[in-house]
């Protein structure tokens, strides 16, 4: 089960680079059920997740790249790029800032996961979080696959 509320950002976090840093590159072989193909630095991932915003289920299985490079090929959309900064906060959670290149460059993200619903519920953003957006699907990567920023301009997803 993945429970993650979601979040634009007011302001980047000073020095960025003293954070870890992941590069993902992830398509979307199908959006209704999500089924989703990733690559996370030298990690390959196809991921299938359930309906849902704050809460749904979600199932990772490794793979190896030449068969994830074969799936790209099959993919639908927009292949998604971002770096994501693992930002520690309180409270052993974690901050996950996504900052959008190609396509969706200048969009940034921000995702707290959570180890159940109860703590989704008592969470307190820090001050940079900015609004949330959970329950908002066009701030699901598998949305933004599908669709550019001039399709999200109506309130959609929009830069720092």
């Amino acid at each position: 089960m993945e429970i993650e509320r979601k979040y634009l950002v007011k302001v980047l976090p000073e020095n960025l680079a003293q954070y870890e840093c992941l590069a993902i590159e992830q398509a979307y072989l199908c959006t209704e059920p999500v089924i989703r193909i990733r690559r996370e630095n030298d990690t390959f991932y196809l991921t299938c997740k359930g309906g849902g915003m704050l809460a749904r289920q979600e199932c990772n299985l490794p793979m190896r790249e030449e068969v994830y490079l074969h799936l790209l090929t099959k993919a639908e959309g927009i292949i998604l790029s971002k770096k994501r900064y693992v930002i520690p906060l309180e409270n052993g959670l974690k901050a996950e800032l996504d900052v959008f290149s190609g396509t969706w460059e200048g969009t940034v993200i921000v995702e707290v996961e959570f180890p159940d619903l109860a703590a989704a519920q008592a969470f307190t953003p820090p001050e940079w979080f900015g609004e949330e957006v959970t329950y908002d699907g066009r701030y699901h990567n598998s949305w933004m696959s599908t669709h550019t920023p001039s399709d999200a301009s109506n309130g959609g997803p929009s830069p720092v």
